[in-house]
């Protein structure tokens, strides 16, 4: 189904939109000119990755720096499903961000999905391309299967570059006939980098440049056809793959992708839920701290993956065949993820129309909270 979610727009989120648009856009636009403005970019966002975030109590963040791909455990409350696993790739353009600056995602995910989330910390530009980050991708839930998951326990997300991450491993999956996770979950993802012209919310995007979007493509796919579909998701062929959400915001200028992603996994006949926010920037959920229509989509996100679980698994490549349940407002009820005075978004809204809008490990032992399952470190970089 596509989804319009309704809601009050908020003060802040509109104060924010004024911000983004004054500092981080034009920023932006000046530094992803040349090598010398992209590496000075990626410092820069490092730098603000050392400033310490400030996590709820219930929160408990667990570095994992062993092997080839580090990352981070995040938990969020008890009773965690420790069975089960959330894989996310951050966002950053391929060269920017890190698990830390995305825990204002990560933990809301363990949050309103029960189980912890592992986030990757894949090799990123300038030094490294995105072909390596697919290789640490996919290298992380090989380790994630090695230590005892299922892959219908296992689900994938991420956002941004992080959702073109998603989509390329999932395809580069499925192309090697490896077992699929059970879902995955797209937040405004990159998933176009022929370096076709992005005319569509250039003037409305309070936050990303479209020309430097067009600028990076064309880095990252220089020597490469960037046709590939494990360069452009876009133009990936999308059978066989697990059930797919996609959320984008409605002014920002990476939309049309991921409605473009989505009507292209449906032709596959992959089930879709995609979700087109009003007003809302670049991977508003990152912004859940401050903006409270960003707290909104996780509900949203743990009725998706709830629904997810009563469809068969994909077998032998074979195309799903079976109708997403119907999802309603009354059970998108998650304690403690909404903040008073907002509504649960009415999922009955029309459909969106187009004018609208990729070694053996070495066993460790279990960490805290892993009962039953020795063996198995949980860890994808183990």
């Amino acid at each position: 189904m596509d989804v319009s979610p309704a809601y009050p727009f908020s003060w802040q989120a509109a104060a924010l939109n004024v911000i983004m648009r004054g500092t981080f856009k034009p920023i932006s636009d000046l530094l992803l000119r040349n090598d010398v403005g992209f590496a000075a970019a990626s410092r820069i966002v490092a730098l603000a990755g050392r400033v310490p975030f400030r996590l709820p109590v219930h929160v408990t963040v667990t570095p994992d720096e062993a092997g080839p791909c580090p990352g981070e455990w995040v938990r969020a409350g008890e009773e965690l499903d420790e069975d089960k696993v959330l894989l996310y790739f951050h966002g950053g353009g391929y060269f920017a961000c890190s698990p830390v600056t995305h825990r204002p995602i990560t933990w809301r995910l363990a949050a309103a999905t029960r189980r912890p989330v592992l986030a990757v910390d894949y090799r990123q530009g300038p030094v490294h391309r995105p072909a390596e980050a697919l290789e640490d991708a996919i290298a992380a839930y090989q380790c994630l299967l090695e230590n005892g998951y299922d892959p219908a326990d296992v689900v994938f997300s991420g956002d941004s570059a992080g959702g073109h991450l998603t989509l390329a491993t999932l395809l580069a999956l499925r192309d090697r006939e490896m077992p699929l996770p059970s879902a995955a979950v797209c937040l405004s993802p990159w998933a176009d980098l022929t370096g076709a012209p992005r005319k569509v919310n250039r003037l409305l995007d309070p936050m990303i440049p479209a020309g430097r979007v067009d600028w990076l493509a064309r880095r990252w796919t220089a020597g490469l056809d960037p046709h590939d579909p494990l360069l452009s998701p876009v133009l990936g062929d999308y059978t066989g793959l697990p059930p797919l959400m996609v959320v984008t915001g409605s002014t920002e200028v990476l939309r049309d992708e991921g409605r473009r992603v989505a009507e292209r996994a449906r032709t596959a006949g992959v089930p879709v839920t995609y979700e087109e926010w009003p007003r809302m920037p670049h991977v508003f959920p990152i912004l859940a701290d401050v903006v409270p229509e960003a707290r909104e989509v996780y509900p949203h996100i743990a009725r998706f993956l709830d629904a997810a679980q009563d469809l068969p698994p994909v077998l032998d490549g074979s195309k799903r065949r079976r109708a997403m349940p119907d999802l309603t407002a009354s059970d998108l009820s998650v304690p403690d993820l909404l903040p008073s005075g907002l509504s649960v978004p009415d999922l009955s809204a029309p459909d969106l129309t187009p004018e609208d809008t990729a070694p053996a490990l070495r066993e460790r032992a279990v960490p805290p909270g892993r009962p039953g399952r020795p063996g198995r470190s949980g860890s994808a970089a183990a």
